[in-house]
C-alpha cells in the first residue's frame, strides 16, 4: 500500500501540513546530527538535542549526558552545547567562566578553533551528504537505460500502440534511419506533428513495418508541484487529446498552445484509462533553468516522453554516488543562478517559497508517490544545506565568518559586536521569512 499516496484523502491542506513535516523533520534531524557528532568527536560536549521547539513532549538522557528530546512544533531543531546560552549558540559568559579550564575545552566557546568550525560546518554537510545518498540510492533503485531503442515497457495509450512489442529494437521512423536511442530522440523531436507515424522494428530476427503512434505523445509521466495540472486535476497516466477543440498527437503541441495562449484557460479534452474527460487549465508563468540561466515560459506543468520506456541496467554503487553528487551540485549551482537572477531582477522573485509554498509542495510530491517524495527531501535537504552556509549571523554560514575573522585577527569578535550582528541577522532572516511567506499568498 501505498500510504504517501493516500495524503490526498486527509484533505488538500492536512495532506500538505503531514508531507511538509515528515520532510522537515527529516532534514532537520540529519543536520542537526551533523553538528552534534562532530562537535562529539572534536570533544565538545552537547546538553540537549532538540527536535522541535517549545514544550518537550518526550525525552531522556544518553550515557554521555545529553538530553534528547521531541518537542512540540515540529519547525525545525537545534543543539545546545555546553557553554551555550540558546539554541543559536549564544555565549553564556556566567555558565563558562565558572568552569574549569579542562571543562571549558569542551565548550562551543573555549575549544580549539578548528574544532568549532568543523562542528558548525557539519550541519550543512550532512543535508549534502543525505542529498548525495538519496539520489543515489534512487540511481541505484530505478538503474539506467540502455543506449538502444528497444522498447521495454509501453505504456497505455489510445490508438495502435499495441502493434508494437516489448524487445522491439526501433531501427527506422519514416525515412530516418535510427541505430541507438539517442538518434531516436533527434529524430523524434523534429518531426512534425502526425496522428500515426511510419515505423519500423526488428522482431526475433524479422522486419517488421506497421504505423503507430506519434513518438512523443502528449502523455504525462509526471505533474510539477504547485501547477494548474496539479490544481486541475490532472493524473499521470492522462493522456491530452485536444486543446481548445483542436486535436493533439504531439507533446510539443500542449507546450506551444500553453505559451501562445499565456494566462489564457485552455479547454481539454483528456483520455484517461479508456474514458474521456473534460478539464480547463491556465497556464502559469514558471521560470525554467537552462545551461547557462533561466527561462521564462508558460506552462501546464507536466513533463512527458516516449510513448514506452527503454529498458533498465543496474548501476554500480560508484556510479550511483556520483550521479548523486552531480545532481547534488546541479540543484545547489541552479539555487544560486536563480538568487542571483531575482535579486537583479531577470526573473520574478515569486520563486521564493515560504512554509506554506513547501508545505504545498511536499503535499504535490508526495501525492504522487514514495520515489517523488524521497527525492523532493533530498532536493530541499540540498537547500536547506546551502542557506545555512550563506553568511548571515545567527546561521551556520554566519558563525564561520566569524571563525574566519578569528582565525586571522588573532581573536574572536567582541561580545557586544557579535551581540550587534546576530541581532541584524535575525531581522534580516525574519524579514525574509515574511516576505516568502507574502508570496505564498500573493503569488500563482
Amino acid at each position: 500500500m501505498d500510504i504517501l499516496g493516500m495524503l490526498p484523502s486527509f484533505g488538500g491542506f492536512m495532506g500538505a501540513a503531514i508531507a511538509f513535516v515528515v520532510a522537515l523533520s527529516v532534514i532537520v534531524a540529519i543536520h542537526e546530527y551533523g553538528h552534534y557528532i562532530v562537535g562529539r568527536w572534536c570533544g565538545i560536549h552537547a546538553e540537549v538535542f532538540s527536535l522541535g521547539f517549545g514544550p518537550v513532549l518526550y525525552s531522556r538522557v544518553d550515557k554521555r549526558g545529553t538530553r534528547w528530546q521531541l518537542a512540540a512544533l515540529p519547525f525545525g531543531g537545534y543543539v545546545k552545547f555546553l557553554g551555550d546560552s540558546d539554541a543559536a549558540s549564544g555565549k553564556d559568559g556566567e555558565a563558562i567562566t565558572g568552569l574549569s579550564a579542562t571543562e571549558r575545552k569542551r565548550t562551543m566557546h573555549g575549544a580549539a578553533l578548528w574544532r568549532r568550525a568543523a562542528t558548525v560546518a557539519a550541519g550543512p554537510v550532512f543535508n549534502f551528504i543525505l542529498s548525495i545518498f538519496v539520489f543515489a540510492g534512487i540511481f541505484l533503485f530505478a538503474g539506467t537505460t540502455t543506449d538502444d531503442a528497444v522498447i521495454g515497457k509501453l505504456k497505455p495509450l489510445p490508438g495502435p500502440v499495441e502493434l508494437f512489442q516489448e524487445g522491439d529494437r526501433i531501427v527506422r521512423i519514416g525515412d530516418a534511419e535510427i541505430n541507438d536511442l539517442a538518434e531516436f530522440y533527434t529524430v523524434a523531436q523534429s518531426l512534425p506533428s502526425a496522428e500515426v507515424v511510419s515505423y519500423e522494428v526488428e522482431r526475433n530476427g524479422e522486419t517488421v513495418t506497421f504505423d503507430s503512434v506519434f513518438p512523443f505523445p502528449p502523455v504525462i509521466d509526471q505533474l510539477q508541484p504547485k501547477s494548474a495540472a496539479m490544481d486541475g486535476g490532472l493524473e499521470v497516466g492522462d493522456v491530452i487529446q485536444s486543446v481548445n477543440g483542436t486535436p493533439v498527437f504531439a507533446l510539443s503541441e500542449v507546450q506551444k498552445s500553453a505559451q501562445s495562449n499565456k494566462d489564457n484557460a485552455l479547454e481539454l479534452l483528456v483520455w484517461r484509462n479508456g474514458e474521456v474527460l473534460e478539464k480547463t487549465l491556465t497556464p502559469r508563468q514558471r521560470d525554467l533553468p537552462t545551461g547557462d540561466g533561466f527561462e521564462s515560459r508558460w506552462l501546464i506543468g507536466f513533463s512527458g516522453g516516449a510513448f514506452f520506456e527503454p529498458p533498465r541496467v543496474t548501476l554500480g554503487a560508484g556510479d550511483a554516488i556520483w550521479g548523486g553528487a552531480v545532481q547534488t551540485w546541479f540543484i545547489a549551482k541552479s539555487s544560486l543562478t536563480g538568487m542571483w537572477y531575482m535579486i537583479t531582477g531577470a526573473i520574478s522573485s515569486c520563486n521564493i517559497q515560504g512554509p506554506i509554498g513547501i508545505a504545498q509542495t511536499s503535499g504535490d510530491m508526495a501525492s504522487q508517490g514514495a520515489a517523488e517524495f524521497i527525492w523532493f527531501i533530498a532536493v530541499l535537504s540540498t537547500a536547506v544545506g546551502l542557506l545555512n552556509l550563506f553568511p548571515i549571523p545567527v546561521l551556520d554560514g554566519g558563525h564561520l565568518v566569524f571563525h574566519a575573522y578569528e582565525a586571522v585577527a588573532g581573536r574572536p569578535p567582541s561580545d557586544k559586536v557579535l551581540n550587534v550582528l546576530m541581532t541584524a541577522g535575525l531581522v534580516l532572516l525574519l524579514s525574509l521569512m515574511v516576505f516568502a511567506l507574502t508570496n505564498d499568498f500573493f503569488c500563482t
